[in-house]
């Protein structure tokens, strides 16, 4: 059977244009604040917040700010005058022609012999690109490393952004479908295939250290300082992580700047490494967007979608090479003075009291310091005439002995300022002219002040209040599915996960008594967690195996696999967020990655359990709609008892961040429950009426214990709480420790259901009788 029988589109691919996204009614006031606050703190917000709606009206207001609310890529990026090229321009470059063709018109560039979008016009396109940009990117890497090193830092926040919009494209509103997983694959090779020190991001680390760049992490707040990030780099990426949040709602405009980004390869030219990503493998991809566009509803608009990503993608990255060449020249044309005040200046703000002793031209050092931000020229010529500088008998100066060990600037400056400190003290002490002291602007501020006019310029008509309600399973699923347009339904889903992990922590005194789990709580060791996960598999999965007593009904086989089939539709969703952009460092971070590409089937579409799932139920005949189509709203094969928990893995997989404590633990009791008894039985009776088995003998292989994902949950927690251990100390691990087995613990509540119920009537009794023996006590002694 074909695999590619079960390859879907994303629900309406073309339909983004008309839907809305719909949002709880405070978010579009805060979403107006980020915005307004310019574009070092979009940036910022849109890395470090996966899981709140502001973040995601905040990327969809970008999106319609870069492409325009009908996706035509033209007049949200133009200027008042409605010139499409213009509002990409810097006062002195044009960066639309940098991306031209010969004929000056890139949309026919782009354009077939028909007038329709080809994927070789559009590789010509970004060849024709790439050509125009090779000069630009040799000069910015020729000259002394100082030149280099400070292409390299305003880069960085691009660089290392590097294949973002590929974060969350892979979800259960896409899975399966053959053009996803084939993005899959890209994604998969760009994370280093589950091993971060392999990935994209950290390659380009390694490289940049080269130049002696030590950069902070991506999400903390000191590496956008780090870069000295100007305005215009700082939209750059936050688009780049905008399209990140809603991939599956812009999907032409995922693939267009994927496409052009890797083809282009303006940071593998920039850091002198090859792209991860092949020229064979982009133009597979362009060539499958292009196709579908072409049986597609919304098909002439997805093509148009597509070519306009392309295009404003590489306005974007001419307009960053425009800013790194305003940057290396202005870095060329600095003065010995002006490098020395944008060192001094750089640290001023964080003297404070230190120099309050020490006297410039007869003033506080501190006050001098502070009047150097606005006039270096004057500080730079009080420290020339300054005893500070004389040089002695030996050579040295007190200057220059306040950066040395014991120093009072010792430490202070990185060493490639303490050597332009010491090359601007050399050449006062030799007599060589002062120079412009004042540090200008490189460029950039207008464009910057473009995009801000755009981003800030209001609501997007695609936004809609959604006020609070309580949707019934069914409606809360479809939302949960199509999450991108239902961002207000995130408040509900916090909410379910809290209740279910709070339930569930009644089985800390009583899992011990589970049939297939025991989450009965124990103080962590990495020793005990491994006690407790063999002493599950061999005395509850294994030991306990039997064939089932008679052969069921073949009706009967049928209904048990509708009971199970909807959590099996949303397979691994727990982790479809992981590791993504800024949270991509640990090695349990890679390993949880990894185990997700395995249920995806590391982009192969016939090893894809969405897709196994998927032909075991057409083996049987039961007709199920896509999760994120609307028909599955009304769909009648799968029954609303099964709905809780598919529901309970949708809700977790939106807190990526904040529940990931949980998630591990949650991830351990599914890898595990594949194994044993229920498996085993479940392929004989399958197996008995000649159904399709591939789904379970899948995970019965992939989750063995001796190496697959069952052991590989366990060594993910270990290693986790390592981390923790190593940063924080061991009483960190225990309040860790309680969160992941509270993870754990939420997983059993589902599959021990009777024994969760039995637990909460006794309860009840034993609640009602507490509550009833003081009545009875008071009338016994009353009594005669």
């Amino acid at each position: 059977m074909s695999a590619g029988r079960f390859s879907w589109p994303p629900p309406e691919l073309g339909a983004a244009e008309v839907q809305r996204f719909r949002f709880s009614p405070p978010v579009a006031r805060a979403a107006d604040e980020v915005l307004a606050d310019g574009p070092v703190r979009v940036y910022r917000r849109l890395l470090a917040d996966q899981e709140s709606e502001t973040g995601a009206l905040v990327a969809l207001r970008l999106l319609d700010a870069v492409h325009g609310p009908d996706h035509d890529g033209h007049d949200a990026a133009r200027g008042p005058d409605h010139d499409g090229h213009d509002a990409a321009r810097g006062p002195d470059h044009d960066v639309i022609d940098t991306a031209r063709g010969p004929d000056h018109d890139v949309i026919d560039a782009a354009r077939g012999p028909g007038g329709d979008v080809t994927t070789a016009s559009v590789t010509a396109l970004v060849a024709a690109a790439r050509e125009a940009s090779a000069p630009v990117v040799r000069r910015l890497t020729a000259g002394p490393p100082e030149r280099i090193r400070t292409v390299l830092r305003h880069r960085a926040p691009l660089a290392l952004l590097s294949g973002c919009w590929l974060d969350n494209l892979s979800s259960p509103a896409t899975q399966p479908d053959a053009l996803v997983n084939q993005l899959f694959v890209h994604r998969f090779r760009l994370k280093g295939e589950g091993r971060p020190e392999h990935g994209c991001e950290q390659r380009r680390r390694r490289a940049l250290e080269r130049y002696d760049l030590h950069l902070p992490p991506l999400n903390s707040d000191a590496f956008l300082t780090g870069t000295d990030c100007r305005p215009l780099t700082a939209w750059h990426g936050a688009y780049l992580l905008a399209l990140s949040r809603l991939p599956a709602a812009h999907l032409p405009e995922v693939v267009g700047v994927h496409v052009a980004h890797y083809l282009l390869g303006v940071d593998g030219l920039l850091l002198g490494h090859p792209e991860p990503l092949t020229e064979t493998m982009l133009t597979e991809v362009l060539d499958a967007c292009v196709a579908r566009t072409h049986t597609a509803p919304h098909g002439a608009a997805d093509r148009r979608r597509l070519l306009a990503a392309v295009r404003r993608y590489l306005d974007i990255e001419a307009e960053n090479l425009a800013l790194l060449t305003a940057h290396a020249e202005h870095e060329s044309g600095l003065s010995p003075d002006a490098r020395a005040a944008r060192v001094l200046l750089r640290h001023a703000p964080y003297a404070g009291a230190q120099h309050r002793r020490l006297r410039l031209a007869g003033r506080p050092l501190s006050a001098a310091l502070d009047e150097g931000l606005s006039d270096p020229a004057t500080l730079l010529a009080r420290l020339r005439e300054s005893p500070y500088l004389r040089r002695r008998p030996d050579g040295g100066c007190a200057f220059l002995d306040a950066l040395k060990f014991g120093g009072a600037m010792f430490g202070v400056f990185d060493e490639q300022e303490a050597a332009t400190l010491r090359s601007w003290v050399a050449s006062v002490q030799d007599g060589a002219p002062a120079g412009p002291a004042a540090v200008a602007d490189p460029g950039g501020a207008a464009a910057a002040g473009r995009w801000a006019a755009a981003v800030t310029r209001g609501p997007s008509p695609r936004e809609t209040s959604a006020g609070p309600d309580a949707p019934d399973d069914r409606t809360l699923l479809h939302r949960l599915v199509d999450v991108e347009h239902h961002a207000a339904v995130l408040p509900l889903a916090r909410a379910r996960c809290e209740e279910t992990l709070a339930a569930a922590e009644v089985l800390f005194e009583h899992g011990a008594r589970g049939r297939f789990t025991d989450a009965s709580y124990f103080d962590y060791t990495p020793q005990r967690l491994v006690r407790r996960v063999e002493s599950v598999y061999w005395d509850k999965l294994v030991r306990t195996c039997a064939p089932p007593a008679g052969t069921p009904t073949r009706e009967q086989v049928v209904t048990e696999r509708k009971q199970s089939a909807l959590c099996h539709l949303v397979d691994g969703v727990w982790a479809y967020r992981t590791g993504n952009t800024g949270r991509y460092d640990r090695t349990s971070q890679g390993m949880l990655f990894a185990i997700y590409a395995d249920e995806m089937g590391r982009g192969e579409l016939r090893k894809n359990h969405i897709v196994l799932i998927r032909q075991v139920l057409d083996d049987m005949a039961v007709d199920v709609p896509h999760l994120g189509s609307p028909a599955f709203l009304g769909q009648r094969e799968l029954p609303d008892a099964s709905y809780p928990f598919a529901l309970y893995q949708l809700c977790l997989a939106q807190f990526p961040d904040s529940l990931h404590n949980e998630i591990l633990g949650f991830n351990l009791g599914a890898e595990m429950f594949g194994l044993g008894e229920l498996c085993l039985q479940q392929i004989d009776k399958l197996s008995a009426h000649g159904f399709d088995t591939s789904y379970e003998r899948a995970h019965l292989t992939i989750d063995n214990m001796s190496a697959g994902h069952a052991r590989q949950a366990a060594e993910i927690i270990v290693s986790f709480l390592d981390d923790v251990h190593r940063t924080a100390g061991p009483e960190a691990v225990q309040r860790e420790w309680r969160r992941v087995w509270r993870g754990y613990a939420s997983y059993a509540s589902f599959v021990e259901r009777r024994l969760v119920l039995s637990v909460a009537a006794r309860e009840r009794l034993r609640s009602r009788a507490g509550a009833a023996a003081p009545r009875d006590a008071g009338a016994r002694a009353e009594a005669p």
